[in-house]
This record gives structure tokens, C-alpha cells and sequence, in this order.
């Protein structure tokens, strides 16, 4: 997950798609609900690479990429995609992997960073022949214009691929939720979602990808979702996110500690199944000569 990954008022993750929610956020809340100066980023980064990276190297692929790219990385996190886009692309391409905090991503061999706020500043001067942004846009306060910068640093004939979890389509951390266990972490991943749309996360954001795409004039638009279900990197992310937001989920009444330990416990036992939202893909390309 990117670190430009996450004020206004988010929809409520508790209620059905597409609601909202009432609550003003709280003034003193931080702006990152998972803050990336944290070790537990981290491991969440690690378990992103697990999870996602063959299917975003899957999409990545698909569109073309070669030798000689000029790449563009937005909100790139950890080191794993931009490491893998530096070896396709070679020595005579170009890795641009830019966040806005870059902790985890500099030193990346092959790979130059930048620190930037995609929803803030302008966008680096070249245009790319691909932009792909990661688990980002949901988070940015102001999504939309960091998408027209993004699709606009795209050069004729050029991809934009952005690829957002979106949990208000499928809600639960267990889809099996007969059994306690499975029921507090369904409540703890409920209080999850209501921590980030107070900070203005938007839950349903991934199924608009399509349409935005268009809006800003893309042709050949597609996308199509990957959504795991159970398995050791789904339990890792587990953990790295529950002890990331600890204190939060006691300080709001979601959970106990000890709730929380029981079901730290449990997950690292692996005596639970546990999904991710799915994650869309969605691509276009932006109209004018083709690449190469």
C-alpha cells in the first residue's frame, strides 16, 4: 500500500454500499490511519508484494511493457513493483517511483524517487509512457484531481493502470462468520473500515475506476478484480494491520485488548480464512501514437 494512501467525510463502511457517512472527522486525528513511519508498514508492504504482485505484473505485462519505458510509480510504498518495473524496462528505461514519504522505497536499485503528494503537487514533467498507482487513490483527499495529473502524464499512446481494493463490496474479514472467532474479526474489520472512512477513505471508490477512466478520455478501458479468499499472506496482513491500529480500535470501543489478543492468537495459528476486499484493475490507454 502507497503511502499517499489516505479530509472529508468518507462513506460508512458499516452500512450498505454507497451510504454515507454522518460524522465529521475529528479534528485531531491524524491525516494516515496506517502511517508508513510505523515498522508495521512494513510487513503490510511485504504482504501487498505476497498477495498482489502476480497479479499486477500480470496487468503490467498485458499492456506491453518493454525495454526503454519511461514508468512512472505513483504512491509506490515498498520496493517490489518499482524492483520489478526497473528489470523490464532495463538500463535504457526509466523507473520513477514517487511517494510521499519514501522510506521504504529508496535505495531501490535501478529506481529513481522521488518524494511527492500526487494529490497536491504537480506532476513530474515527462510525460510516460505508463502511470500505475497501487492501494492509492482511496486514500487521497483529493482523488480526483491526483487521477487527471496522473492520466495526464500518460503520453500519447501511453497506459494508465490503477488498481484499488474496494471493501464496501465485500465487507467481511470471514466470509465462514458462524463460529465467536469468526465473528469478532468480521467486528474488527467493520471498526477497520469505520476508522478509515472517518479519515475520509473512500470504501466503494474501486468499482468508479472504469468510468473515470473514460471521463478523462481513455480508450480501450477495461478491468477486472482479484479477490483472495485465504491463505498465509491473507493472516500476515491480518496481523500487521491489527497491531498497526491497536490503540485505535480500543480508544473507539470497537475491541478489547484483550479481544484483540485472542484474536491475534488465533490468526497466527491460522485457524481462520480470511479474505481481502477485491482488488480492481482497471486500465486505459490514452489516445494518439502507439508506443515504440
Amino acid at each position: 500500500m502507497s503511502t499517499a494512501a489516505e479530509p472529508t467525510t468518507g462513506r460508512d463502511p458499516a452500512s450498505e454500499p454507497g451510504g454515507r457517512h454522518d460524522e465529521p472527522m475529528m479534528a485531531e486525528q491524524p491525516r494516515y490511519l496506517l502511517d508508513n513511519r510505523q515498522v508495521e508498514a512494513g510487513r503490510r508492504f511485504d504482504t501487498f508484494a505476497d498477495l498482489f504482485d502476480p497479479w499486477t505484473f500480470r496487468h503490467l505485462t498485458a499492456v506491453g511493457l518493454g525495454p526503454g519505458w519511461q514508468v512512472w510509480e505513483v504512491g509506490a510504498g515498498g520496493r517490489s513493483v518499482p524492483a520489478w518495473l526497473a528489470g523490464q524496462v532495463g538500463a535504457e528505461g526509466r523507473v520513477l517511483a514517487t511517494d510521499i514519504d519514501t522510506r521504504w522505497v529508496s535505495g531501490t536499485p535501478g529506481v529513481e524517487v522521488q518524494q511527492h503528494d500526487v494529490g497536491r503537487d504537480p506532476p513530474p514533467d515527462s510525460p510516460f509512457d505508463l502511470v500505475h498507482a497501487r492501494l492509492l487513490l482511496v486514500h487521497v483527499p483529493h482523488r480526483d484531481d491526483a487521477l487527471q495529473q496522473m492520466a495526464a502524464a500518460v503520453k500519447p499512446g501511453g497506459w494508465l493502470i490503477v488498481e484499488e481494493a474496494d471493501p464496501a463490496l465485500q465487507p467481511l474479514a470471514c466470509l465462514d462468520g458462524e463460529e465467536p472467532a469468526q465473528q469478532l474479526a468480521n467486528r474488527l474489520k467493520s471498526g477497520f473500515r469505520q476508522l478509515l472512512a472517518q479519515r475520509g477513505v473512500d470504501l466503494a471508490y474501486g468499482r468508479t475506476l472504469p468510468r473515470r477512466l473514460r471521463e478523462l478520455g481513455l480508450v480501450e478501458v477495461a478491468a477486472d478484480a482479484y479477490f483472495p479468499i485465504t491463505g498465509p499472506a491473507c493472516d500476515q496482513l491480518e496481523l500487521a494491520t491489527v497491531e498497526q491500529i491497536r490503540d485505535q480500535l480500543i480508544a473507539t470501543g470497537i475491541a478489547t485488548g484483550a479481544e484483540l489478543d485472542g484474536h491475534l492468537v488465533t490468526v497466527a495459528a491460522g485457524e481462520l480464512d480470511l479474505a481481502t476486499p477485491p482488488l480492481i484493475s482497471a486500465w486505459g490507454r490514452r489516445p494518439g501514437g502507439l508506443i515504440g
